[in-house]
């Protein structure tokens, strides 16, 4: 297979991720969350592995008449921010006017920080929380926290997106790539699983998925905190 074919084939992978989230859609207006979040994990382990795969095979080089960039924007977007918003405020999970300000602040911020071209750090590093809300939602449809913890998270978060706090790619990100991707690797799989499991996978993977997302909140935090050793 030529180098252009490689490239155009992780092209058409990424594109999958729009029909991934057309199907997730369809199933959260049917208020089928757990399988909505079943497509967005999928959706999330595609978004995992077509970056590197995209530098692999030089897409921008071999497959230049797609914006693999521009495409990836438009599909996170959807995964992303507006299903899960979506999933927050029909879910009741953020009851009347706090599931109105839930899906203001999480739409409006993430299509500013989207925009933002200062939005990657030097070491590949999202500077201000990178609008994963998908993220976010899982954990809290399976740990179903008090509405107004929920809502705190939402806005505390959303206001980081517009600060200098580093929050980690977990495979771009060299500092701590070791325990970053297999914390992510594990994050995915618990995740997976509490949607599998209609949100009720027991306390073992509820511990598990409350503990990797800790770490992917806070290590980009970390790092800023403890000096590289050179």
């Amino acid at each position: 297979m030529t180098p252009q074919k490689k490239a155009l084939g992780v092209h058409l992978l990424t594109a999958t991720g729009a029909v991934l989230s057309m199907l997730a859609m369809l199933a959260a207006v049917e208020a089928k969350w757990s399988l909505m979040f079943l497509w967005l994990v999928v959706a999330f382990i595609v978004d995992g592995v077509d970056g590197p795969l995209a530098r692999r095979y030089g897409v921008k080089t071999n497959a230049p008449m797609i914006d693999g960039v521009l495409m990836d924007l438009i599909i996170d977007y959807l995964t992303y921010v507006f299903i899960p918003a979506f999933a927050l405020f029909k879910s009741d999970l953020l009851p009347g006017w706090t599931g109105w300000i839930a899906i203001i602040v999480i739409t409006y911020g993430s299509v500013l920080y989207f925009a933002d071209t200062r939005m990657k750090t030097k070491d590949n590093s999202f500077a201000g929380f990178p609008g994963c809300w998908n993220m976010l939602a899982i954990v809290i449809f399976a740990l179903q926290p008090d509405f107004w913890v929920t809502l705190g998270i939402v806005v505390v978060l959303a206001a980081t997106m517009f600060t200098p706090l580093k929050f980690i790619h977990p495979v771009r990100t060299r500092r701590w790539r070791a325990v970053s991707l297999p914390v992510t690797l594990a994050w995915t799989a618990f995740a997976g699983w509490s949607a599998w499991t209609n949100f009720n996978p027991g306390a073992f993977v509820h511990a598990g998925l409350a503990l990797t997302s800790l770490y992917l909140v806070f290590a980009g935090i970390a790092q800023q905190i403890v000096p590289e050793r050179r």
